[in-house]
């Protein structure tokens, strides 16, 4: 039980930063209805815990070396991906994808630091 209620968790996070990024980032647009916005949730969290770790693994050295920095380089691949899969989310630029990326992943932290996942 505790397993499906952290999923629904982070999904409901990645819905909230998909919202705000959709909302703030202007260059990031989300096109389409709620079934848009929860299936984008649900391949960025499917993503997000499939291919996060080995892209981790990957570039675990550029990460060690940049002393954690290179991990927005891990979420921004992941975003990227998310835009070239889903035809609902567009990313026009470097930018939007920079401020989209870490738009995302703080709403993600500050939903998992309030939940205390």
């Amino acid at each position: 039980m505790r397993l499906i209620a952290r999923i629904i968790l982070v999904v409901l996070g990645n819905v909230l930063g998909i919202l705000a990024a959709a909302r703030w980032v202007q260059g990031f647009v989300l096109t389409g209805d709620m079934k848009d916005l929860a299936i984008a949730a649900i391949a960025l969290t499917v993503m997000n815990v499939v291919l996060r770790p080995v892209l981790k693994l990957f570039f675990g050295p550029l990460i060690i070396i940049t002393l954690g920095l290179g991990a927005l380089l891990v979420n921004v691949a992941i975003l990227l991906l998310l835009d070239f899969l889903l035809p609902g989310i567009s990313i026009q630029g470097i930018e939007p994808l920079l401020v989209s990326t870490v738009l995302i992943a703080v709403i993600n932290f500050l939903i998992h630091l309030l939940a205390g996942i």
